[in-house]
């Protein structure tokens, strides 16, 4: 019997059991658990104790928020392995990458828990007798949306900004994959943070954004998932003047110019779409490759890619796990016909073996022209789609052709190049040369419809905070 923990609410510092929908594992389609279905009773309470639990957390000194974070993080680093096998049951990915995600979000609050520390204001130069003071204090209480791909890390990323800034956080994580945040939030009051300060609800989306997002108490949210949704929550936020931190689809491209090493960019990307099955933001997707090197890289993808394995999630022999469901596997195979029958090339994978689970083979199509459904829809899946293009202005010209502008990724050695593609990509997050869009120390959100506001780095707690500016005469009278 594999370990998969019993989902419950967390509201006021409490478990709380409720009636709910099954959880089933992508890998064989058993059903491994329950999550339970919050009614606005539930909610209710869930925003009287963050508004109590903020009153609490944001009195208490940067350095204390920082060593109970820390404490929780030590916890989690000791549970990875536990928290891993429930994430791989849940969600498909193997456990290296499932183990791996755990560890990225205990990095991600890591460096939070510690920067809080120094959210820092300014003193404003004044005539004598006057002292102008900015400073930076806490939103409130965030109501936070994650989403199924990440279970530990997506949390983490809010959880860990919220905290760090001094705000408390109602969570709805995803009802698909709830695992992750129940153990997270497990850890947290393992490690003693005060009542309230973080809960975490399921149930249906809809009712929940729009019963916590209308709540006076709620003063900011936080949402990572799909634009139509992202939009939908804006509008809402926007109705009751909340700011809004929003990460949303994205459709990475990839320039590969003229004087990369095709054999080199070949393998890291497709080492970089390995992860989570490709059902990642930022996955590269979009391949633009210049004409002198375009069928090296082909070949070199194919050549990489047909020893990759998809299968169950905790078979050691597989590379990537299965797509979260049905409906996810149904998308990625009706996006590859479409295009094949637009004319572009399999050079590996699209021919999903019949067996359980939702597996899905590791793809790359090359020549595939612009108008297939592919290029223009985030395939969210295994699937690589390789085009040819004569320049780099070419190549940026086609990659910024999308509503979408979350990652990017180039190779090249030519300095001018970089620079060119640096300045002229419309995304939030630019790799040249990897496949990381972010790290700890960084911001990480998108231009265009793929979001505003930023997780991560600096720029990401300070969007859990509002600026006040002071200013005291102080020889009155």
């Amino acid at each position: 019997m594999h370990f998969y923990p019993e989902i419950q609410m967390l509201i006021a510092g409490a478990w709380r059991r409720v009636p709910g929908d099954p959880i089933t594992n992508p890998s064989d389609g058993t059903v491994i658990g329950w999550v339970p279905k919050a009614g606005a009773q539930d909610l209710d309470d869930a925003v009287q104790a963050a508004a109590r639990g903020f009153e609490i957390w944001r009195k208490t000194a940067p350095a204390a928020r920082a060593q109970i974070m820390l404490g929780a993080i030590a916890l989690l680093r000791e549970r990875a392995p536990e928290i891993a096998h429930a994430i791989s049951l849940e969600q498909g990915k193997t456990l290296a990458q499932a183990n791996a995600e755990v560890l990225r979000g205990c990095d991600l609050m890591t460096w939070d828990a510690n920067e809080g520390k120094r959210l820092y204001g300014r003193v404003v130069p004044a005539e004598p007798g006057m002292r102008h003071t900015v400073v930076r204090e806490p939103l409130g209480v965030i109501a936070a949306f994650t989403p199924w791909n990440f279970p530990m890390s997506s949390p983490a990323r809010k959880v860990g900004g919220a905290l760090a800034a001094g705000c408390s956080i109602i969570l709805k994580a995803a009802e698909e994959t709830p695992a992750g945040a129940v153990l997270l939030a497990k850890a947290f009051m393992d490690a003693g943070l005060p009542a309230g300060v973080l809960n975490v609800v399921f149930g249906d989306p809809a009712m929940i954004s729009a019963h916590l997002i209308a709540s006076p108490a709620v003063r900011g949210i936080t949402f990572t998932g799909s634009t139509p949704v992202g939009k939908h929550l804006a509008g809402l936020a926007a109705q009751y003047m909340k700011p809004a931190i929003l990460e949303l689809g994205g459709h990475a491209p990839v320039v590969i110019c003229e004087d990369a090493d095709p054999d080199k960019a070949a393998l890291a990307c497709v080492k970089g779409k390995l992860n989570n099955a490709g059902q990642v933001c930022v996955a590269p997707t979009r391949f633009f490759v210049h004409a002198d090197v375009y069928q090296p890289f082909v070949d070199a993808m194919r050549r990489h890619s047909s020893a990759i394995k998809a299968g169950h999630a905790l078979d050691p022999a597989s590379d990537i796990g299965p797509v979260v469901n049905q409906r996810r596997f149904d998308a990625i195979q009706g996006l590859v016909r479409d295009a094949v029958e637009r004319g572009a090339h399999v050079v590996c994978g699209g021919d999903p073996s019949p067996g359980p689970g939702h597996v899905y083979p590791f793809t790359v199509l090359s020549d595939v022209p612009d108008d297939a459904r592919a290029m223009n829809e985030e395939p969210f899946g295994p699937l690589c789609l390789i085009t040819r293009v004569d320049s780099v202005d070419e190549a940026i010209e086609r990659a910024n052709a999308l509503p979408y502008g979350l990652a990017g990724y180039a190779f090249t050695r030519s300095a001018a190049n970089a620079y060119k593609l640096s300045d002229g990509l419309e995304v939030g997050n630019l790799a040249i040369n990897h496949l990381v869009s972010a790290v700890s120390e960084t911001p990480f959100g998108g231009v265009k419809e793929s979001g505003y506001g930023r997780e991560g780095g600096i720029e990401g707690l300070e969007c859990y905070t509002q600026v006040k500016s002071i200013s005291h005469l102080m020889d009155w009278g």
